[in-house]
């Protein structure tokens, strides 16, 4: 017998999403609450047979401006047998009916499947087409294989990568757990670091919410690297299943030259590992082929090339993921939805 259910306890939620193959920390409840402190509206859907989920997906609603509604959104899933026509018909038809119901003019997915051909023709064929508004989450990734002895995973990486990691360790930069106490310390480093390369941070609110959601489960680490005590980089990485994420890091003017970034991410690693997981996701690089990443990224330094410069040293794999994909619930309205949006960002108005 197969329901649908929007009233899975958060327990039972996260048990189903952290054994799932594809197993996703932005499908989790957690991250639910998060976003729901600043502005999104949570829901959680599942499909469930014979008592037991076998599809989910949690689903973030954002009003949009003059009243026109709100869209539906899903990152990083639905989780479920993509090739299973049945239930993922299922499941998806619950998310259109719900969305409707709460007046979103579009419910927009992003998978978590790799950007090959046979999961672009699958998705046409469940109705859906790619939107025009882009990729929320980061498009392209490096994904680093840390199921390997360390000593394997070092070798892995570019020399001048290992030898930074070393560097710092004989430089006396210093690597702890991170607790609620150096909070302050991590977001004004942040904000350095956004303030450099110019790109944007939450408020401190956030990470703190972030910390009191993942760091007690053990689901997220807070690192902080120093120099003779005085934090000059930190990192906050999230792990569930096989997988970690890097999603939040930042470092000091001071200190620089002696690599503490380098020594930071090793430890990320290694606390990833010690989690049982095999992959560690660096979390976005510039959404270009890797001929042209390679060509650039030496004379780059907008955006996200510094970044990658940075990044690929450690070894990982290029992934690209098959982006953002749409179906319009209220065709009219939406349309109007991203002619504005569209028009914005050509104008760079915000």
């Amino acid at each position: 017998m197969r329901e649908i259910r929007t009233d899975l306890p958060a327990q039972e939620w996260d048990d189903f999403v952290a054994a799932h193959p594809h197993a996703h920390i932005l499908q989790t409840a957690e991250w639910g609450e998060l976003k729901a402190a600043f502005g999104w509206v949570p829901q959680r859907i599942a499909v469930v047979e014979d008592g037991a989920p076998r599809a989910s997906a949690l689903v973030l609603y954002r009003p949009l401006p003059l009243g026109l509604g709100a869209l539906a959104y899903v990152p990083r899933g639905p989780l479920m047998d993509w090739e299973r026509p049945d239930e993922a018909a299922a499941l998806l038809n619950a998310l259109a009916e719900n969305a409707r119901a709460r007046r979103a003019v579009a419910l927009i997915l992003e998978p978590d499947l790799p950007d090959e051909p046979r999961w672009r023709e699958l998705l046409t064929g469940l109705g859906l087409r790619p939107s025009p508004l882009g990729s929320i989450q980061p498009r392209r990734t490096l994904i680093v294989d840390i199921g390997r002895e360390e000593a394997d995973i070092l070798a892995a990486m570019k020399p001048k990568t290992r030898y930074n990691i070393r560097l710092a360790e004989r430089k006396g930069v210093t690597v702890w757990e991170g607790t609620e106490a150096d909070l302050p310390a991590f977001y004004r480093l942040m904000a350095e670091t956004a303030a450099r390369d110019r790109f944007g941070v939450h408020a401190p609110a956030y990470y703190e919410r972030a910390y009191h959601l993942f760091v007690p489960s053990g689901r997220a680490r807070l690192l902080m690297a120093g120099v003779e005590g005085e934090p000059v980089a930190a990192l906050m990485a999230f792990a569930l299943g096989r997988r970690a994420w890097y999603f939040y890091g930042a470092s000091s003017d001071i200190h620089r030259e002696k690599m503490p970034t380098y020594r930071l991410q090793w430890e990320a690693m290694r606390w990833a590992r010690s989690r049982g997981c095999t992959e560690y996701d660096l979390w976005g690089v510039p959404d270009e082929e890797e001929e042209r990443l390679e060509a650039e990224f030496t004379r780059r330094q907008d955006g996200l090339w510094g970044v990658y410069r940075f990044k690929r040293g450690f070894g990982g794999r290029l992934v690209r993921m098959v982006g953002a994909w749409e179906r319009p619930l209220r065709p009219t309205l939406y349309q109007l939805y991203t002619a504005l949006a569209v028009r914005r960002r050509a104008t760079g108005v915000s």
